[in-house]
């Protein structure tokens, strides 16, 4: 991991420990895309129970979700969760639709639904697609599908910036290694789970009205409520009101396109900024846009005026979580 030090299982306590005890019994392994939110304990948990009450739990199969996740990673351009995500289709037993997404032979996927599913999640970067227009599953599994869509689109970003390309030690032996690694979460795919058990770990917040997609589901509901909440708490005391403004304003006029964020466009947004608010708005434009372009000099220079992890994994939260939720609304049926 570069840029945080996480909380390391063996020292953690609190909250982050109850966290981590959910994560294992649950995921099977204490994964770094959980660990990175360690610094900020409210968020870890925040973060795990969107992961949890959307992708863990509920009616929706378990692989279909996880073609979900791998399918918004592949789009994100995130080979890290990926690879991740075909290795937990492995775990599910379903190696042949992991084949197939790595291959790119969606029409090649079976069961029918999952195509579908599959071809519905490689749209939502487009809002205005046919795909998205007639969502290939029922009224009752839209807070699931979408929740674990909207999940997978933020949390994307900070694993490119975090935690690099995969997490397969050794890409030469990548098949092999997927073969090894699913056995490691097979038992905990197949362990039952009750819906909701997550969140007793953070107090009761109201519900967004643009997260109005999860109300069907109390506990995606209630998780969702949880991290916005959290999010929300972050954006007021670590991120500039200028920053806050600029970055929902080009949030606001993205219709899923990628713009072409280059060094020229940059400057202009950022140009009558103070410096310390410049490198904070330019952080947040390419965790929105870009965040395989964020280099340790960016850090660097954020540093210089936020030295605190905190402030730099709060502020890139922030920023991802307000493209997801953008992407959400455009998601509901």
């Amino acid at each position: 991991m570069q840029y945080l030090v996480p909380i390391k299982p063996s020292k953690a306590n609190g909250l982050v420990a109850e966290v981590y005890s959910q994560i294992k019994e649950d995921f099977g392994r204490i994964v770094e895309p959980f660990t990175l939110h360690s610094p900020i304990p409210k968020l870890l948990a925040g973060v795990w129970m969107a992961s949890r009450e959307s992708e863990l739990v509920g009616t929706v199969k378990r692989e279909t979700k996880e073609a979900i996740a791998a399918s918004v990673s592949q789009i994100n351009q995130c080979p890290y969760c990926f690879d991740a995500h075909t290795i937990m289709i492995r775990a599910t037993g379903k190696k042949q639709i992991a084949q197939k997404i790595s291959q790119k032979q969606y029409e090649r996927i079976n069961p029918l639904k999952i195509r579908k599913i599959v071809k519905w999640t490689l749209a939502t970067l487009s809002p205005t697609s046919k795909e998205l227009s007639s969502p290939p599953f029922e009224a009752n599994e839209a807070p699931e599908i979408i929740g674990t869509t909207v999940f997978y689109h933020y949390i994307n970003p900070l694993v490119s910036i975090f935690l690099g390309s995969s997490p397969i030690p050794i890409p030469f032996f990548k098949t092999q290694m997927k073969k090894v690694a699913s056995q490691l979460f097979k038992k905990a795919v197949k362990r039952p789970k009750k819906p909701g058990a997550s969140l007793n770990l953070l107090p009761f917040t109201k519900l967004p009205k643009d997260l109005s997609w999860t109300k069907e589901s109390p506990n995606i509901s209630g998780a969702y409520a949880r991290l916005s909440g959290i999010i929300d708490d972050l954006r007021e005391t670590t991120v500039p009101k200028q920053t806050q403004h600029t970055v929902i304003q080009y949030i606001d006029n993205w219709f899923g396109r990628t713009p072409k964020l280059d060094t020229e466009l940059l400057r202009e947004a950022t140009k009558k900024m103070k410096s310390e608010i410049r490198i904070a708005t330019t952080l947040a434009l390419l965790t929105v846009f870009s965040p395989y372009r964020i280099t340790k000099e960016i850090i660097y220079q954020f540093r210089r005026y936020y030295p605190y992890q905190q402030q730099l994994l709060g502020i890139i939260a922030w920023a991802s979580f307000t493209r997801a939720r953008k992407i959400g609304l455009y998601l509901q049926t």
